[in-house]
């Protein structure tokens, strides 16, 4: 299974960073934290805003952010002290627990909870319903990921059978799908943004359907740190989980058009009008949370998920793999 591999891989990591990993201090008196995302995506606006107004450097912390490429690439940076911490889908942390590991990755505050993905066709259809994919090809994610995932979650509601009702193309890299739709494969694409508005912006493909909008409420991504690190840099996770506090405060108060004004430098390639139209796509399906509390009846609807997709046995414990405590302090007015 591939899922397996992947934890094998992980818990080999385990083994080479079995030491302390130190907390340095810059010559500003910041301390240095490694930021492993899961891809850099418009998706995850409240954090860019908080690295471009300074939030992170208000809460002592100097931030490198590293863009992954994958979760399984985020986990083993982790894993390997690359990164300090890893933003990505929870349910990497939950098949390294569920593998045995001690030093697992514990999730501490989450971003995300919609879906950030979008269905693109080559057409326009205002009358979409998920039925209308029986019979075609659709370039999909990877096995095990929550792209993935979601994506077979809204078609078994729907009636669709993922495995005989149609053709999910799985080898192409993220990143790369709108691409290879360009080009002409598959008769649709489930695609993030920026590539969604700019497949549309180039006239090769039209958004017709928000998986964000018809999974539901489902924590797509998270923060997480291992076990270890949580315990010997408690006031480091509270400052990080502040500043995501503050982003996320400015998303929810400001327009689309100044939240693009912001991140616009994390964005150089995006215009700053499709920039707009992306966060304000993002902003009418409610995205991004008032807090970064992640609830139990989220991680057990997650786990559902996993156990549906076949991925997962049974559930592991929330108390486990959760912690609430620097998200509840965050919402204390010295944040806002």
């Amino acid at each position: 299974m591939k899922r397996r591999l992947f934890v094998l891989c992980l818990i080999s990591c385990f083994l080479l960073s079995f030491f302390l990993t130190g907390c340095k201090k810059d010559e500003d008196g910041l301390t240095a934290v490694t930021l492993n995302e899961v891809a850099h995506s418009i998706f995850y606006a409240p954090q860019y805003v908080a690295i471009e107004l300074g939030y992170f450097e208000e809460e002592g912390i100097d931030i490198t952010l590293v863009n992954g490429g994958g979760a399984d690439k985020v986990m083993t940076a982790l894993i390997s002290g690359d990164a300090q911490i890893g933003f990505m889908g929870s349910e990497a942390s939950i098949y390294v627990y569920a593998e045995g590991s001690a030093d697992y990755a514990v999730n501490f505050a989450q971003l995300t909870q919609r879906a950030g993905n979008f269905l693109v066709g080559r057409t326009p259809v205002n009358d979409f319903k998920w039925t209308d994919l029986k019979g075609t090809t659709v370039l999909g994610g990877r096995a095990g990921g929550m792209p993935q995932m979601v994506f077979e979650y809204i078609l078994k509601k729907n009636g669709i059978d993922p495995a005989k009702d149609l053709t999910i193309i799985q080898n192409i890299n993220f990143g790369l799908t709108a691409g290879a739709f360009s080009a002409g494969q598959g008769d649709y694409s489930v695609e993030f943004e920026p590539f969604a508005t700019s497949l549309e912006s180039e006239g090769k493909g039209h958004v017709i359907a928000s998986l964000g909008v018809d999974s539901g409420y489902v924590p797509y991504t998270a923060y997480c740190a291992k076990k270890s690190y949580l315990e010997k840099n408690p006031d480091i996770i509270q400052n990080f989980t502040d500043a995501i506090q503050k982003g996320i405060n400015y998303v929810n108060s400001h327009t689309s058009e100044e939240i693009a004004k912001v991140i616009s430098p994390q964005f150089a390639e995006t215009s700053l009008e499709n920039l707009t139209t992306i966060i304000d796509r993002y902003k009418v399906q409610d995205t991004w949370k008032e807090d970064t509390i992640f609830e139990e009846a989220s991680f057990d609807l997650l786990q559902d998920i996993l156990i549906e997709a076949g991925e997962l046995e049974k559930k592991v414990p929330y108390s486990e793999l959760v912690i609430t405590k620097y998200s509840q302090k965050a919402l204390s007015s010295e944040v806002k």
